[in-house]
């Protein structure tokens, strides 16, 4: 094996997790993620299955111990299960700790004893709702029960699930509790997450912005919540629920980031490396993939990015910042 040169930020902080969008495309069109007439890039765009696993390779080599594949929708990319083979072979050589992916769910049945099979042992489900209309109107075009079916594959699998539910307020703010006990009584973690401010979407997100102080407060109203120091790798705050025994975790990118621990970077399916979600600044590693058959300039390229990788993001959603911090939609970084 190579020698594994660590990726260390300006910040002293070692990169070791790489969250890798293998696809722009999704099956749903969230309301908070993505307008409803996206246009999404043309194929030609993309990096190829081999260019991705090249590329993960690469991060891999240089110290990356945990890889998330995300999207859109990371299984509805044509083939996408020739790369998830691929890259298990990290995980049976020791170089690679987790192989992991972030799905709405709706491929899962059809995919689940396979990715179990290449080695996956968890995956993060998107879920906002359990109610089959208001999950329909969130989406635009999901079905719930499609779903439903696709996490009893992967329970059935083996598979580990955390749902990840975006508080919305008006919308699923009064659910979370039953949302959590659901989850929760099928022995499945759950975070709820702030909605971030990427991309022009179709709603006013001021309108939908919930801060998850204030969800907590409600929550504690009718749990008794404990602060424990469990860590997935991901930038989850987590608690145990006494009254469920399951862990929920809370992600604040507005009302208290969770910037100074940062381990991670991220590639879209276009070959471009972000070194924060919440800031414009990028890489294309592209370019220095295709210009050679060895990898000496995209370890080069990978280096100097990691040089620039900023402090932390500065997300804000009120009434007088409206836009988006960024201008990307979520479905192009993967979240």
């Amino acid at each position: 094996m190579k020698d594994r040169s660590s990726m260390i930020d300006p910040f002293g902080r070692a990169i070791t997790y790489l969250r890798v969008s293998v696809t722009d495309r999704c099956d749903f069109r969230c309301v908070y993620c993505m307008a409803e007439d996206m246009h999404f890039l043309p194929k030609r765009d993309l990096l190829s299955l081999e260019e991705l696993d090249r590329l993960c390779t690469v991060f891999i080599e240089k110290g990356v111990r945990r890889l998330r594949l995300t999207g859109g929708e990371p299984l509805v990319r044509k083939n996408i299960m020739h790369l998830v083979h691929q890259l298990s072979r990290h995980l049976k050589a020791g170089t690679l700790d987790e192989l992991t992916l972030t799905t709405n769910g709706s491929q899962l049945e059809r995919f689940a004893a396979e990715l179990a099979d290449c080695g996956v042992r968890r995956i993060n489900v998107s879920l906002d709702t359990l109610d089959p209309v208001k999950f329909h109107a969130i989406t635009r075009w999901g079905v719930l029960d499609k779903v439903m079916r696709g996490i009893d594959a992967a329970l059935a699998a083996g598979l580990k699930i955390k749902i990840n539910t975006v508080a919305l307020r008006g919308f699923n703010e009064l659910e979370i509790p039953e949302i959590m006990r659901w989850a929760h009584g099928r022995g499945m973690d759950m975070t709820v997450i702030e909605t971030m401010p990427l991309g022009e979407v179709d709603v006013d997100r001021t309108d939908q912005y919930l801060p998850l102080s204030e969800l907590r407060a409600n929550l504690e109203r009718q749990f008794d919540l404990t602060d424990i120091p469990y860590k997935t790798g991901g930038p989850a705050r987590y608690v145990e629920v006494a009254q469920t025994g399951g862990r929920l975790g809370f992600i604040t990118p507005l009302t208290h980031n969770f910037c100074e621990s940062c381990n991670r970077v991220r590639i879209t399916c276009t070959g471009t490396l972000y070194m924060c979600l919440g800031q414009e600044d990028a890489a294309d590693l592209r370019a220095p993939l295709r210009a050679s058959e060895g990898n000496e300039l995209l370890s080069q390229a990978i280096d100097e990015a990691i040089t620039r990788k900023p402090k932390g993001h500065d997300f804000v959603i009120d009434r007088r910042t409206r836009r988006p911090a960024v201008s990307r939609h979520m479905s192009v970084t993967g979240g």
